[in-house]
Protein backbone atom coordinates (compact mmCIF):
# COMPACT_ATOMS: atom_id res chain seq x y z
CA UNK A 1 0.00 0.00 0.00
CA UNK A 2 2.73 2.83 -1.24
CA UNK A 3 1.97 6.16 -2.13
CA UNK A 4 3.68 6.78 -5.87
CA UNK A 5 4.31 10.26 -5.42
CA UNK A 6 3.45 13.64 -3.47
CA UNK A 7 1.93 16.59 -4.83
CA UNK A 8 2.26 20.32 -3.25
CA UNK A 9 -0.24 22.81 -3.68
CA UNK A 10 -0.39 26.75 -2.53
CA UNK A 11 -3.13 28.04 -0.80
CA UNK A 12 -5.16 30.24 1.81
CA UNK A 13 -6.08 29.68 5.09
CA UNK A 14 -9.80 30.91 6.13
CA UNK A 15 -8.63 33.69 7.74
CA UNK A 16 -5.31 36.17 8.85
CA UNK A 17 -2.24 35.47 10.97
CA UNK A 18 -1.77 38.25 13.26
CA UNK A 19 0.44 39.57 15.48
CA UNK A 20 -0.87 39.08 19.22
CA UNK A 21 1.49 41.05 21.11
CA UNK A 22 1.13 44.29 18.80
CA UNK A 23 -2.82 44.26 19.76
CA UNK A 24 -2.23 43.36 23.09
CA UNK A 25 -0.10 46.38 22.96
CA UNK A 26 -3.07 48.49 21.89
CA UNK A 27 -2.68 48.32 18.27
CA UNK A 28 -6.07 50.22 16.99
CA UNK A 29 -8.51 48.99 14.27
CA UNK A 30 -8.10 50.74 10.54
CA UNK A 31 -11.14 49.12 8.89
CA UNK A 32 -10.09 45.54 8.67
CA UNK A 33 -6.14 46.30 9.26
CA UNK A 34 -4.56 47.18 12.29
CA UNK A 35 -2.27 50.22 12.13
CA UNK A 36 0.47 50.52 13.89
CA UNK A 37 4.07 48.21 13.52
CA UNK A 38 4.66 44.83 14.19
CA UNK A 39 6.49 42.98 17.41
CA UNK A 40 6.24 39.63 16.69
CA UNK A 41 9.16 38.03 14.58
CA UNK A 42 8.37 36.97 10.80
CA UNK A 43 5.55 39.81 10.83
CA UNK A 44 5.34 42.24 7.96
CA UNK A 45 2.35 44.04 9.24
CA UNK A 46 0.38 42.92 12.14
CA UNK A 47 -2.16 41.35 10.19
CA UNK A 48 -1.10 38.87 7.39
CA UNK A 49 -3.59 37.23 5.07
CA UNK A 50 -3.21 33.28 6.21
CA UNK A 51 -1.58 31.05 3.88
CA UNK A 52 -1.52 27.37 3.59
CA UNK A 53 -0.11 24.26 1.95
CA UNK A 54 -1.95 21.10 0.21
CA UNK A 55 0.09 17.65 0.47
CA UNK A 56 -1.55 15.66 -2.07
CA UNK A 57 -0.39 11.95 -2.17
CA UNK A 58 -1.09 9.76 -5.21
CA UNK A 59 -1.53 6.10 -3.90
CA UNK A 60 -1.62 3.26 -5.69
CA UNK A 61 -4.81 3.27 -7.86
CA UNK A 62 -4.23 6.79 -8.51
CA UNK A 63 -6.18 8.28 -6.08
CA UNK A 64 -5.14 11.31 -4.39
CA UNK A 65 -5.89 12.26 -0.68
CA UNK A 66 -4.99 15.43 0.50
CA UNK A 67 -4.07 17.50 4.00
CA UNK A 68 -3.50 20.90 4.45
CA UNK A 69 -0.77 22.63 6.39
CA UNK A 70 -0.73 26.02 8.20
CA UNK A 71 0.21 27.86 11.66
CA UNK A 72 -2.60 29.22 13.89
CA UNK A 73 -3.80 32.90 13.64
CA UNK A 74 -1.52 34.05 16.73
CA UNK A 75 1.60 32.72 15.49
CA UNK A 76 4.78 32.70 17.33
CA UNK A 77 3.23 33.65 20.59
CA UNK A 78 3.15 31.55 24.04
CA UNK A 79 5.62 29.44 22.72
CA UNK A 80 4.53 28.96 18.89
CA UNK A 81 5.79 27.84 15.53
CA UNK A 82 6.67 31.28 13.70
CA UNK A 83 4.80 32.71 10.84
CA UNK A 84 3.74 30.22 8.03
CA UNK A 85 6.02 30.88 5.61
CA UNK A 86 5.02 28.75 2.65
CA UNK A 87 7.96 28.69 0.33
CA UNK A 88 10.23 27.57 3.28
CA UNK A 89 7.44 24.56 4.08
CA UNK A 90 7.31 23.75 0.47
CA UNK A 91 11.03 23.08 0.00
CA UNK A 92 11.77 21.47 3.77
CA UNK A 93 8.15 18.92 2.53
CA UNK A 94 9.94 18.42 -0.91
CA UNK A 95 13.33 17.38 0.64
CA UNK A 96 12.63 15.48 3.72
CA UNK A 97 9.36 14.45 3.60
CA UNK A 98 8.31 13.37 0.66
CA UNK A 99 11.09 11.03 0.62
CA UNK A 100 10.12 9.44 3.69
CA UNK A 101 6.53 9.22 2.61
CA UNK A 102 7.27 6.91 -0.38
CA UNK A 103 8.91 4.47 1.81
CA UNK A 104 5.91 3.49 4.33
CA UNK A 105 2.34 1.51 4.08
CA UNK A 106 0.24 4.22 4.00
CA UNK A 107 -2.55 1.51 5.15
CA UNK A 108 -1.28 1.89 8.80
CA UNK A 109 -1.78 5.41 10.07
CA UNK A 110 0.28 5.38 13.21
CA UNK A 111 3.40 3.90 12.26
CA UNK A 112 3.22 5.97 9.04
CA UNK A 113 3.21 9.61 11.51
CA UNK A 114 6.16 7.22 13.19
CA UNK A 115 8.27 6.68 10.68
CA UNK A 116 7.60 9.59 8.03
CA UNK A 117 7.94 12.61 11.59
CA UNK A 118 11.30 11.72 12.54
CA UNK A 119 13.30 14.25 13.59
CA UNK A 120 15.88 16.00 11.61
CA UNK A 121 18.89 16.58 12.91
CA UNK A 122 17.77 16.18 16.25
CA UNK A 123 15.06 19.33 15.73
CA UNK A 124 11.51 18.27 15.30
CA UNK A 125 9.97 19.30 12.03
CA UNK A 126 7.72 22.10 11.75
CA UNK A 127 4.57 21.52 13.61
CA UNK A 128 2.51 22.71 10.50
CA UNK A 129 3.93 19.75 8.38
CA UNK A 130 2.70 16.98 10.85
CA UNK A 131 -0.39 18.60 10.29
CA UNK A 132 -1.03 18.58 7.23
CA UNK A 133 0.90 15.26 6.36
CA UNK A 134 -0.79 13.11 8.91
CA UNK A 135 -3.92 14.17 7.55
CA UNK A 136 -3.16 12.94 4.36
CA UNK A 137 -1.70 9.98 5.83
CA UNK A 138 -5.21 9.40 7.73
CA UNK A 139 -7.04 10.08 4.48
CA UNK A 140 -4.83 7.25 3.03
CA UNK A 141 -5.63 4.88 5.67
CA UNK A 142 -9.38 5.01 5.28
CA UNK A 143 -8.98 4.97 1.59
CA UNK A 144 -6.66 1.79 1.50
CA UNK A 145 -9.22 -0.37 4.24
CA UNK A 146 -12.20 1.01 2.74
CA UNK A 147 -13.73 3.01 6.60
CA UNK A 148 -13.67 6.37 7.85
CA UNK A 149 -10.92 8.26 9.06
CA UNK A 150 -12.53 7.87 12.41
CA UNK A 151 -12.77 3.92 12.45
CA UNK A 152 -9.31 3.84 11.18
CA UNK A 153 -8.59 5.98 14.73
CA UNK A 154 -10.69 3.97 16.81
CA UNK A 155 -8.88 0.52 15.34
CA UNK A 156 -5.69 2.44 16.07
CA UNK A 157 -6.23 3.26 19.67
CA UNK A 158 -8.67 0.51 20.32
CA UNK A 159 -11.43 2.24 20.51
CA UNK A 160 -15.55 1.59 20.20
CA UNK A 161 -17.19 3.41 17.38
CA UNK A 162 -18.95 6.19 18.76
CA UNK A 163 -22.70 6.54 19.10
CA UNK A 164 -22.64 10.32 20.69
CA UNK A 165 -22.57 13.60 18.86
CA UNK A 166 -19.36 15.78 19.60
CA UNK A 167 -21.07 19.02 20.95
CA UNK A 168 -19.23 22.38 18.73
CA UNK A 169 -18.61 25.30 19.73
CA UNK A 170 -18.75 28.42 17.32
CA UNK A 171 -16.62 31.66 17.88
CA UNK A 172 -17.60 35.48 16.78
CA UNK A 173 -14.87 37.32 15.31
CA UNK A 174 -14.95 40.95 16.00
CA UNK A 175 -19.06 40.79 14.40
CA UNK A 176 -19.72 39.93 18.49
CA UNK A 177 -23.65 41.12 18.14
CA UNK A 178 -24.28 39.52 14.86
CA UNK A 179 -22.74 36.68 15.31
CA UNK A 180 -24.32 35.84 18.84
CA UNK A 181 -27.53 36.08 16.91
CA UNK A 182 -26.58 33.41 14.20
CA UNK A 183 -25.72 30.94 16.72
CA UNK A 184 -28.40 31.55 18.81
CA UNK A 185 -30.72 31.14 15.93
CA UNK A 186 -28.88 28.07 15.04
CA UNK A 187 -29.17 26.08 18.63
CA UNK A 188 -25.18 26.49 18.62
CA UNK A 189 -24.16 24.32 21.62
CA UNK A 190 -21.15 26.44 22.93
CA UNK A 191 -21.33 30.37 22.00
CA UNK A 192 -19.43 32.97 21.63
CA UNK A 193 -15.71 33.31 22.22
CA UNK A 194 -16.60 37.06 22.16
CA UNK A 195 -12.56 37.63 20.88
CA UNK A 196 -12.01 39.38 24.10
CA UNK A 197 -8.22 40.45 23.13
CA UNK A 198 -7.84 44.39 24.13
CA UNK A 199 -8.35 46.57 27.00
CA UNK A 200 -11.49 47.86 25.16
CA UNK A 201 -13.17 45.64 25.12
CA UNK A 202 -12.36 44.28 28.26
CA UNK A 203 -12.94 47.34 29.99
CA UNK A 204 -11.81 48.62 33.15
CA UNK A 205 -11.85 46.23 36.05
CA UNK A 206 -13.57 44.23 33.39
CA UNK A 207 -16.96 45.69 33.39
CA UNK A 208 -17.64 45.78 29.45
CA UNK A 209 -16.93 41.98 29.56
CA UNK A 210 -19.25 41.06 32.23
CA UNK A 211 -21.89 43.08 30.78
CA UNK A 212 -21.47 41.38 27.06
CA UNK A 213 -21.24 38.18 29.35
CA UNK A 214 -24.43 39.27 30.58
CA UNK A 215 -26.31 40.33 27.39
CA UNK A 216 -25.53 37.23 25.86
CA UNK A 217 -27.11 34.84 28.48
CA UNK A 218 -30.65 37.31 27.80
CA UNK A 219 -30.06 37.10 24.23
CA UNK A 220 -30.84 33.15 24.31
CA UNK A 221 -33.57 34.24 26.52
CA UNK A 222 -34.84 36.45 23.84
CA UNK A 223 -34.24 34.61 20.60
CA UNK A 224 -33.17 31.58 21.49
CA UNK A 225 -35.72 28.15 20.88
CA UNK A 226 -38.17 27.37 24.10
CA UNK A 227 -35.21 25.46 26.77
CA UNK A 228 -32.42 26.73 24.71
CA UNK A 229 -29.06 27.31 27.38
CA UNK A 230 -25.83 26.66 25.65
CA UNK A 231 -22.30 26.49 27.93
CA UNK A 232 -21.01 30.21 27.43
CA UNK A 233 -17.37 30.46 26.36
CA UNK A 234 -15.15 33.49 26.21
CA UNK A 235 -12.02 33.72 25.42
CA UNK A 236 -10.41 36.64 27.54
CA UNK A 237 -6.71 36.43 25.80
CA UNK A 238 -5.11 36.90 29.68
CA UNK A 239 -6.97 40.43 30.41
CA UNK A 240 -8.49 39.04 33.62
CA UNK A 241 -4.42 38.94 34.63
CA UNK A 242 -3.72 42.17 32.96
CA UNK A 243 -6.48 43.97 34.54
CA UNK A 244 -6.95 42.34 38.11
CA UNK A 245 -3.45 41.07 39.05
CA UNK A 246 -1.93 37.51 38.30
CA UNK A 247 -3.31 36.84 42.12
CA UNK A 248 -4.83 33.41 41.95
CA UNK A 249 -7.39 34.89 44.10
CA UNK A 250 -8.09 37.44 42.57
CA UNK A 251 -8.56 36.05 39.48
CA UNK A 252 -10.54 33.61 40.60
CA UNK A 253 -13.03 36.31 42.91
CA UNK A 254 -13.31 37.87 39.39
CA UNK A 255 -14.65 34.91 37.48
CA UNK A 256 -17.11 33.72 40.57
CA UNK A 257 -18.70 37.26 40.21
CA UNK A 258 -19.13 36.89 36.18
CA UNK A 259 -20.53 33.44 37.20
CA UNK A 260 -22.57 35.04 39.42
CA UNK A 261 -24.34 37.51 36.96
CA UNK A 262 -25.63 33.74 34.62
CA UNK A 263 -27.06 32.05 37.05
CA UNK A 264 -28.69 28.82 35.10
CA UNK A 265 -25.68 28.82 32.59
CA UNK A 266 -22.23 27.18 32.99
CA UNK A 267 -19.39 29.50 31.68
CA UNK A 268 -16.30 28.63 30.22
CA UNK A 269 -13.19 31.25 30.77
CA UNK A 270 -10.63 30.78 28.17
CA UNK A 271 -6.95 31.99 28.95
CA UNK A 272 -7.92 34.27 32.27
CA UNK A 273 -4.25 35.27 32.21
CA UNK A 274 -0.60 34.50 31.30
CA UNK A 275 2.10 34.02 34.08
CA UNK A 276 4.69 33.97 31.85
CA UNK A 277 6.05 30.23 31.36
CA UNK A 278 4.17 26.84 30.83
CA UNK A 279 4.95 25.55 34.52
CA UNK A 280 3.95 28.83 36.12
CA UNK A 281 1.20 28.46 34.24
CA UNK A 282 -0.31 25.46 35.23
CA UNK A 283 0.60 26.42 38.90
CA UNK A 284 -1.40 29.00 39.06
CA UNK A 285 -4.35 27.64 37.27
CA UNK A 286 -4.31 24.59 39.30
CA UNK A 287 -4.98 26.81 42.22
CA UNK A 288 -7.26 28.78 40.42
CA UNK A 289 -9.34 25.25 39.22
CA UNK A 290 -9.05 24.32 42.89
CA UNK A 291 -10.41 27.56 44.39
CA UNK A 292 -13.68 27.53 42.18
CA UNK A 293 -13.94 24.01 42.99
CA UNK A 294 -14.32 24.63 46.54
CA UNK A 295 -16.64 27.42 46.21
CA UNK A 296 -19.13 25.24 44.05
CA UNK A 297 -18.45 27.81 40.78
CA UNK A 298 -20.38 27.21 37.55
CA UNK A 299 -17.30 28.52 35.82
CA UNK A 300 -14.42 26.49 34.44
CA UNK A 301 -10.69 27.47 33.58
CA UNK A 302 -9.98 26.68 29.79
CA UNK A 303 -6.22 26.25 29.10
CA UNK A 304 -5.19 27.63 25.79
CA UNK A 305 -1.35 29.56 26.27
CA UNK A 306 1.74 27.96 27.32
CA UNK A 307 -0.23 24.94 26.75
CA UNK A 308 0.76 23.39 23.22
CA UNK A 309 2.47 20.34 22.56
CA UNK A 310 1.31 16.82 23.66
CA UNK A 311 3.41 17.00 26.59
CA UNK A 312 2.09 20.27 27.75
CA UNK A 313 -1.32 19.05 27.38
CA UNK A 314 -0.47 15.97 29.71
CA UNK A 315 1.62 17.95 32.28
CA UNK A 316 -1.78 20.36 32.40
CA UNK A 317 -4.31 17.10 32.59
CA UNK A 318 -2.09 15.61 35.52
CA UNK A 319 -1.65 18.58 37.42
CA UNK A 320 -5.54 19.24 37.26
CA UNK A 321 -4.10 22.66 36.39
CA UNK A 322 -8.01 22.96 33.63
CA UNK A 323 -11.45 22.06 33.56
CA UNK A 324 -11.16 22.19 29.85
CA UNK A 325 -7.75 21.88 28.39
CA UNK A 326 -7.70 22.97 24.04
CA UNK A 327 -6.02 20.39 22.01
CA UNK A 328 -5.04 23.24 19.56
CA UNK A 329 -4.49 20.86 16.17
CA UNK A 330 -2.08 22.63 14.44
CA UNK A 331 0.05 23.30 17.59
CA UNK A 332 0.21 19.75 18.45
CA UNK A 333 0.96 18.69 15.52
CA UNK A 334 0.75 14.99 14.34
CA UNK A 335 -3.59 14.56 14.48
CA UNK A 336 -2.44 11.24 15.76
CA UNK A 337 -1.03 13.39 18.55
CA UNK A 338 -4.85 15.48 19.15
CA UNK A 339 -6.14 11.47 19.65
CA UNK A 340 -3.57 10.97 22.42
CA UNK A 341 -3.95 14.50 23.90
CA UNK A 342 -7.97 13.97 24.17
CA UNK A 343 -7.17 10.15 25.61
CA UNK A 344 -5.14 11.86 28.22
CA UNK A 345 -7.56 14.16 29.34
CA UNK A 346 -9.97 11.32 29.53
CA UNK A 347 -7.67 9.47 31.51
CA UNK A 348 -7.04 12.40 34.07
CA UNK A 349 -10.58 13.22 33.90
CA UNK A 350 -10.42 16.90 32.32
CA UNK A 351 -12.57 17.97 29.96
CA UNK A 352 -11.29 17.88 26.47
CA UNK A 353 -11.46 20.41 23.69
CA UNK A 354 -10.45 19.66 20.24
CA UNK A 355 -10.16 23.18 18.98
CA UNK A 356 -7.62 24.61 16.36
CA UNK A 357 -7.71 28.32 14.50
CA UNK A 358 -9.73 30.54 12.16
CA UNK A 359 -6.65 29.85 9.93
CA UNK A 360 -7.28 26.53 9.15
CA UNK A 361 -8.77 25.41 5.70
CA UNK A 362 -12.27 22.60 5.17
CA UNK A 363 -10.15 19.65 4.99
CA UNK A 364 -8.54 20.09 7.73
CA UNK A 365 -11.32 20.95 9.79
CA UNK A 366 -13.40 17.70 8.29
CA UNK A 367 -10.59 15.44 9.34
CA UNK A 368 -10.71 16.78 12.93
CA UNK A 369 -13.96 16.06 13.28
CA UNK A 370 -13.10 12.49 12.51
CA UNK A 371 -10.47 12.32 15.36
CA UNK A 372 -13.05 14.25 17.68
CA UNK A 373 -16.06 11.44 17.29
CA UNK A 374 -13.41 8.90 17.69
CA UNK A 375 -12.36 9.76 20.85
CA UNK A 376 -15.72 11.63 22.03
CA UNK A 377 -14.35 15.01 23.15
CA UNK A 378 -15.91 16.87 24.92
CA UNK A 379 -16.45 20.12 22.21
CA UNK A 380 -15.16 20.66 19.06
CA UNK A 381 -15.09 24.18 17.26
CA UNK A 382 -16.62 25.06 13.87
CA UNK A 383 -13.67 26.10 12.16
CA UNK A 384 -12.26 27.30 9.87
CA UNK A 385 -12.88 30.84 9.55
CA UNK A 386 -14.74 33.61 11.45
CA UNK A 387 -17.81 33.35 9.86
CA UNK A 388 -20.58 31.27 11.95
CA UNK A 389 -22.31 29.93 8.63
CA UNK A 390 -19.25 28.71 7.26
CA UNK A 391 -17.71 26.84 9.78
CA UNK A 392 -20.78 25.62 11.57
CA UNK A 393 -21.79 23.80 8.33
CA UNK A 394 -18.36 22.68 7.22
CA UNK A 395 -18.31 21.23 10.81
CA UNK A 396 -21.86 20.46 12.02
CA UNK A 397 -22.41 18.47 8.33
CA UNK A 398 -19.38 16.78 8.41
CA UNK A 399 -19.89 15.07 12.05
CA UNK A 400 -23.93 13.82 10.47
CA UNK A 401 -23.16 12.18 7.72
CA UNK A 402 -20.13 10.35 9.45
CA UNK A 403 -22.20 9.50 12.98
CA UNK A 404 -24.91 7.96 9.44
CA UNK A 405 -22.23 5.90 8.26
CA UNK A 406 -21.28 4.96 11.72
CA UNK A 407 -24.52 3.88 12.46
CA UNK A 408 -24.91 1.82 9.40
CA UNK A 409 -21.60 0.37 10.22
CA UNK A 410 -23.05 -0.83 13.47
CA UNK A 411 -25.86 -1.98 11.88
CA UNK A 412 -24.32 -4.08 9.24
CA UNK A 413 -22.23 -5.78 11.98
CA UNK A 414 -24.82 -6.80 14.09
CA UNK A 415 -26.76 -8.33 11.58
CA UNK A 416 -23.29 -10.55 10.57
CA UNK A 417 -23.13 -11.10 14.75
Amino acid sequence: MHIKDVLLAPGNGAFFYDDQEAIRAGAIHDGFIYAGEPITPGFTSIRVPASSLSVGLALIDDTVVWGDMMNVQYSGAGGRDPLFDTSQISDLTSRVVAPRLLDVDASQFRDSCTKVFEPVERQRLPLAVEYGVSQALLRAAAHFQRKTMAEIICGEFGLQLPTRRVPIYCQSGDAREINVDKMILKAVDVLPHGLINSRQKFGVGGQTFMEFVKWVAARTGEIGLPGYQPVLHFDVYGWIGLEIGLAPQSIADFICKVAESVPGFTLNIEFPADFGSTQAQIENYAEIVSILDTRGSNARIVVDERCNTLEDIRLFAEAKAAHLVQIKTPDVGSIADTARAVLICKANKVGAYVGGSCTETDLSAQATVHVSVATQADMMLAKPGMGVDEAFSIVGNEQNRLLAMLNRRRTQNENVG
